[in-house]
């Protein structure tokens, strides 16, 4: 990976407390996956910033090697790496994602 294209990543996820990297937009998913975890965020009325990867394919490899996780969508809350669709699926059906935001003092709706 880059530099150019770390410090981009780095910068997405200093200046927004909620960044989703994912294929598409939130408005235009373009993955099952991406879209399953931009409706949770979106179901949970948080706001989040949506990182389109497939704008550019250095970006698109460029996350996974920097969180060495292998796929996309990827979820980060304030700074901290969440993880991807099963993830965050599963911690959103326990409550656990609710708690997280809590946690982080990150405004929700239950």
């Amino acid at each position: 990976m880059d530099q150019q294209v770390k410090d981009l990543i780095t910068k997405e996820i200093n200046e927004n407390e909620i960044c989703l990297f994912m294929k598409g937009t939130p408005d235009a998913p373009q993955c099952g996956f991406s879209m399953t975890v931009a409706n949770i965020l979106k179901i949970m009325n948080v706001k989040f910033k949506g990182v389109n990867v497939l704008e550019n394919q250095n970006l698109r490899e460029g996350i996974k090697e920097y969180s060495e996780w292998p796929t996309i969508p990827q979820l980060y809350v304030k700074n901290e790496f969440i993880g991807g669709c099963d993830i965050i699926k599963e911690m959103y059906d326990s409550g656990e994602l609710a708690k997280h935001f809590e946690s982080k003092q990150i405004n929700f709706k239950s």
